[in-house]
């Protein structure tokens, strides 16, 4: 499920797009979501989107900054 569904008004360029989802792939492949729920995803796509918003668009940078998000939240019991 690439970013492209989550971008409500927000309007990318091809290339931005294009972007996005190769961070999202490096991501889902990174936390090995290959067979999460679809809100495992959807939480990435839109993290994606909301650096992409705020000017990172390169897809290393992306895909690092969503996994340091992660990194930071509380462990679950």
């Amino acid at each position: 499920m690439p970013p492209t569904p989550f971008l409500d008004e927000f309007k990318f360029d091809p290339e931005a797009k294009r972007i996005m989802g190769v961070a999202f792939e490096m991501t889902c492949a990174a936390l090995k979501y290959t067979k999460q729920p679809d809100v495992a995803h959807e939480a990435v796509s839109r993290r994606i989107i909301e650096l992409a918003k705020n000017g990172v668009h390169d897809p290393d940078r992306l895909c690092e900054r969503v996994l340091e998000d992660l990194r930071k939240l509380p462990p679950r019991i």
